[in-house]
Order: structure tokens, then sequence, then C-alpha cells
């Protein structure tokens, strides 16, 4: 479980900090490396009066609040909702980096999310990843018809004000359900209770290497 190396992958703009921002901030307290995918900026879902590129810019600076260095990410373009139409790009993708980053531990959406992009990165990520990293999927509990808790990672007040703080960072998302402050503290608090501890993220256990 001494995870040096973390990858998250974000199926799109704001998925790995929704599913797993607090852990990500845990891991940057203590020193891993952690590397940022996010594999489209949702050009087509914003409003026409808004930039194409906002939410590439609204990302740019939620990995930075989160400390990840420039360096340690990437934003691809494929187009939001046609991920089963470009899989086998998207794995060839994750083959192409997987050296460059070389990861213990890949954070990706779970095997129960419904949407049909998480769903591709989770199955791609499996198939590029099950021999040489440990595998968690993050909890979105609006695309989950279920969700099991194999692992609780506890998380500090700070980290989930980091948390809270990156996502203020999606100024353009924030009429958006998901986003809204209370529930996502909530969720933490009812997996924290879980432990009984106060705050927590919870994972599926998908793969693990020791």
């Amino acid at each position: 479980m001494n995870f040096k190396r973390v990858l998250v992958l974000s199926p799109h703009t704001d998925d790995g900090e929704i599913g797993a921002g607090g852990t990500i901030a845990r891991f940057v307290d203590e020193g891993k490396e952690v590397y940022y995918i996010a594999f489209s900026s949702c050009e087509s879902s914003l409003p026409e009066a808004l930039p194409k590129d906002t939410l590439r810019r609204e990302c740019l600076q939620s990995v930075k609040t989160m400390g990840i260095s420039p360096e340690r990410m990437l934003i691809l373009d494929y187009k939001v909702r046609t991920f089963p139409e470009h899989r086998q790009e998207i794995l060839d993708d994750l083959i192409r980096l997987k050296p460059q980053y070389n990861p213990d531990l890949v954070l990706v959406p779970s095997s129960h999310d419904m949407h049909q992009d998480h769903g591709v990165i989770y199955w791609e990520a499996l198939r590029a990843f099950k021999k040489e990293a440990s595998i968690w999927g993050y909890e979105h509990p609006w695309n989950n018809l279920t969700f099991t808790t194999d692992i609780f990672v506890r998380l500090k007040p700070e980290h989930v004000e980091k948390k809270l703080r990156v996502l203020r960072e999606y100024k353009s998302q924030v009429d958006r359900g998901y986003m809204d402050e209370e529930r996502i503290r909530a969720l933490i608090c009812t997996r924290g209770a879980q432990l009984d501890v106060p705050y927590a993220e919870a994972f599926e256990l998908v793969r693990q290497l020791y």
C-alpha cells in the first residue's frame, strides 16, 4: 500500500477531483508523485456564451491548486459522450503514456458508473494497467446504480477544504447538482461515519498488487 506514483484518470475535466479530490490532496501532502490525465475538456457541453477553452483553463487551475505541477498533467481532446467510438485510440493512448507515468496506483471511475465515457475509461485502464498497477474506482453517486466501499481513505479537515477549493475553480460548472458543496461534504462525512472518523473517501477495489 506504500504507493509512490499515482495516476488519476479523469474522463472529463473535474471528474477526478469530484471522485477523489480529498484523497489526491492527502497523497500530495504525503509527497507522492501524482499525475493527472483528463480525456475531454467537454467543449461541446459549454454554453455558447463561454469560450471553448473554459473548462481546459479551469482544469489547469484546479490541478495547480491541488498541488500537481503542470508537467504532470495532460488534457486530451476526445469529444464528450463519444468515447465508445474511440475505445482503441484511448487504449493506445494509455499504453503509449504508461512508461512515462509508470504508476503504482491508478484511480478510475468505478465499474458501476453508467456514463458511457466513464465506462470506457474504466475498461481501457484495466486493460492497460492490470499487470503493473493497483486500480481503485472512485465514486460518482449520481452515475452509480450501486457502489462497493472496499477501500477507505481517511481525510483531515485540510484535505476536505482543499477538495472544495479545487472544485470552486470550475466556475462554469457551479450550477451542476454534483458540484453542490453541501452534497460533497455530506458524502465525505457519510464515508467517515462508516469508520467513526470525521471524514473519508471510499473506493471500489478493482485490482490490488503488492
